[in-house]
């Protein structure tokens, strides 16, 4: 498995400002190729792509000279990068996807990430070294703490968040193999909780904190305030980094409390299989809630956590599978007959007498779709029934 770990670097003036000068390049190398492909997607020229624009790269570096101080396979990348957002807009304008728009040209105040994927680093003695050929041969070598241990780096990423820069270095880690032990724990994802069940019926609930309800009354304010100013101006500025601080606080503090409680589910949780409810959020964000829509496209609370028990189950032995939950929380989980169930009900009641909290009722519904999708039917049955008495349904 591959993790990447994100350490703050403290560049002397000298470094930082080499840094911005090889950043510089990338970016202008970016813009040019995006130039390049918006003329040839305006006039339905063909032709124009990845490696072609690779291919161009030591014709650029002969004309401009500059572009051989950065390493070239960081350029290559920044091509690369460019290339992942095409294919991004093409894919989704084809499924006819209205708002898509082709890639946007990189600031000048904005620093691109200096990415070393194929090497160009070197990470020994409590260090990491990036390479260059700029004539000022200041050298570009960080410190790292001693707690960080890195046996497989694969890349190692130069960015810049606010005025910080920081060094992301990409590892593999070793998975521990999965073992199925009959343990099973549904999870019925939301925004206001995560209500688990297990294969013996046993509920848990885990209420979700949100720090960005917090912060969104100054983070409003500041926009306020923002709108009536004039673009580049003192106070334009002013308010722009007081918004980005806020906002960066509060994505910090909210990716913070779900590791921590990605990694208390795991640690916690004896089942050794985690059943999710793979439900499209994109269609979420589409409805006509509007508190939901904002909740969801803020934080993309959801797939992130998601992405975090993935990761953190895969390291303990443990395995996440996703399975379509449409329809779960319309659904009786006792006799299968479905009912609308708007937001604003949240208590399941059927007239078969099953009454619970419908995020409950979903959550037991996942489990048992997971059991017929993937056991003989006798063997789904028996654990169904299991479920079912522990429940009390």
């Amino acid at each position: 498995m591959q993790l990447t770990q994100r350490i703050r670097i403290n560049p002397s003036r000298e470094q930082e400002t080499l840094l911005w000068i090889l950043s510089e390049k990338c970016r202008l190398i970016y813009n040019f190729a995006l130039s390049e492909r918006r003329e040839a997607f305006d006039k339905g020229t063909k032709g124009i792509n990845y490696i072609k624009q690779q291919n161009d790269l030591p014709a650029i570096k002969e004309k401009y000279p500059e572009y051989k101080w950065v390493y070239s396979h960081t350029l290559q990348y920044t091509l690369r990068l460019l290339d992942a957002n095409y294919k991004s807009f093409f894919a989704l304008n084809k499924k006819g996807d209205k708002t898509a728009r082709t890639p946007h040209f990189q600031s000048k105040d904005k620093f691109s990430a200096l990415v070393f994927n194929h090497g160009g680093f070197k990470v020994e003695d409590g260090s990491i070294k990036v390479s260059h050929k700029h004539p000022s041969l200041t050298p570009l070598k960080f410190k790292i703490p001693s707690k960080f241990k890195f046996d497989n780096i694969t890349q190692v990423s130069i960015t810049q968040d606010g005025k910080r820069f920081f060094a992301s270095i990409a590892y593999e880690r070793r998975e521990k193999e999965y073992k199925d032990n009959g343990i099973y724990q549904a999870f019925d994802l939301g925004v206001i909780k995560q209500t688990a069940v297990n294969s013996f019926g046993k509920f848990k609930e885990f209420a979700n904190k949100r720090p960005d309800k917090y912060w969104d009354i100054s983070i409003e304010k500041v926009q306020r305030r923002l709108s009536h100013c004039r673009r580049g101006s003192h106070r334009y500025n002013f308010f722009k980094k007081t918004l980005n601080r806020l906002q960066a606080k509060s994505a910090n503090q909210m990716r913070d409390i779900q590791h921590k409680l990605s990694r208390k589910i795991i640690d916690n949780t004896k089942a050794n299989t985690i059943i999710l409810g793979d439900l499209s959020i994109k269609e979420m964000a589409q409805s006509n809630k509007s508190g939901l829509n904002k909740s969801l496209q803020n934080t993309g609370s959801i797939a992130r956590f998601v992405s975090y028990l993935t990761y953190k189950a895969k390291l303990t032995g443990k395995k996440v599978i996703e399975i379509n939950e449409r329809g779960t929380t319309k659904t009786c989980c006792a006799c299968g007959k479905e009912k609308k169930m708007p937001l604003y009900e949240r208590q399941y009641i059927c007239d078969c007498g099953n009454n619970m909290d419908r995020d409950r009722n979903s959550a037991v519904n996942i489990l048992q779709r997971y059991f017929l999708s993937q056991m003989p039917s006798g063997l789904a049955a028996d654990y169904i029934g299991n479920l079912r008495t522990g429940a009390g349904i």
